[in-house]
């Protein structure tokens, strides 16, 4: 009887062992031990509170699939979760990453750890660890799956939860690079494979990474509860499942449709696969990434700023009373 080994059952650890190899000059972050090392430098902060997040990529890794690009996915993941830990004001300290997969496929994997680098060096965060894990039979041929960590870090007197928010605030939103990473099960629904391959540069558009203009703005000499009041990350759920979270008690918010750009692959989006309104801002950002939320003083000066960061923003609505309601209506 031929003896059972761990590669005959479909895990091959030496190359598991070779990939850990190449991508060791991509990550340049001492791979190999037990747990990853972060040096924390606690005087920078009287009473500092950590953030953290956690993420994957969702079925946009679908379109990687069918299209054999995977460069850009990795960025996808580290802002996910770095644009999410941004919403309480906090700086993206250390990244880790999961990789699971059926099979090992080096070069596919090298670029996904391409992808994660990249989006970690965009964020000013360190890449600390991960873990690759073979899974035989749990996963399709040529399909892996992704999660990421993220730990940041606040003054806990500068912590964001929209709490400070009152009616005559000003929304601000902020370009997005296209769909992000969430509506992807919709968009397989609406398009066809060859409509998937004929939009894929739009639709493996990395997500944009928020940390540089979103930490230039809190860094700005007057801050305090008269500017920054509230960040909402536009992801799943979009505006009327995220915006909520940085709505206070006696607030309402109006997102007037019409004040900015909506890029023109949404618009396809819709009409092929016969998408109401509402469904399209329950589901995709539409050209909006990341929501401020500023003082009226402030609102001009942040998209003034914004401007100079190479960061296209708009006023796209206002504060008012109410009860929590999210109303997106024409001008």
């Amino acid at each position: 009887m031929q003896r059972l080994t761990y590669r005959s059952a479909g895990v091959d650890v030496r190359k598991a062992d070779r990939f850990i190899d190449m991508i060791k000059p991509i990550v340049a972050s001492g791979i190999g031990g037990f747990g990853g090392f972060f040096r924390f430098d606690v005087r920078k902060y009287k009473r500092p509170v950590f953030v953290s997040s956690t993420d994957g990529v969702g079925t946009k890794l679908k379109l990687a699939f069918l299209t054999g690009r995977h460069d850009t996915v990795g960025i996808d993941l580290v802002a996910m979760n770095v644009n999410d830990v941004l919403c309480s004001g906090a700086k993206p300290l250390f990244f880790l990453d999961y990789i699971a997969t059926g099979k090992i496929e080096t070069a596919v994997l090298v670029d996904v750890v391409k992808g994660i680098t990249e989006g970690c060096r965009q964020a000013g965060c360190a890449l600390v660890g991960g873990e690759t894990a073979e899974m035989p039979d749990f996963y399709k041929k040529g399909e892996y799956d992704l999660a990421g960590f993220c730990a940041g870090v606040v003054e806990e007197s500068r912590i964001i939860d929209g709490s400070r928010t009152r009616p005559g605030d000003i929304i601000i939103g902020i370009e997005s690079s296209g769909l992000h990473s969430n509506g992807y099960s919709l968009v397989r629904k609406a398009f066809s494979k060859g409509e998937l391959k004929r939009y894929s540069r739009e639709l493996l558009s990395p997500t944009r990474i928020y940390v540089r203009p979103i930490l230039s703005l809190l860094s700005t000499i007057d801050y305090g509860p008269s500017t920054i009041k509230g960040i909402a990350h536009i992801t799943g759920g979009a505006f009327y499942g995220k915006i909520p979270r940085i709505i206070p008690a006696g607030a309402a918010f109006n997102i007037y449709k019409g004040t900015w750009p909506v890029p023109r692959i949404f618009t396809a989006i819709q009409e092929k696969g016969g998408i109401s309104e509402k469904e399209m801002y329950s589901c995709f950002n539409m050209g909006i990434g990341m929501v401020v939320v500023a003082g009226k003083a402030f609102a001009a000066r942040a998209v003034r700023h914004l401007a100079a960061l190479k960061y296209r923003s708009w006023i796209i609505g206002e504060v008012e009373k109410g009860k929590g309601e999210i109303n997106i209506c024409k001008c």
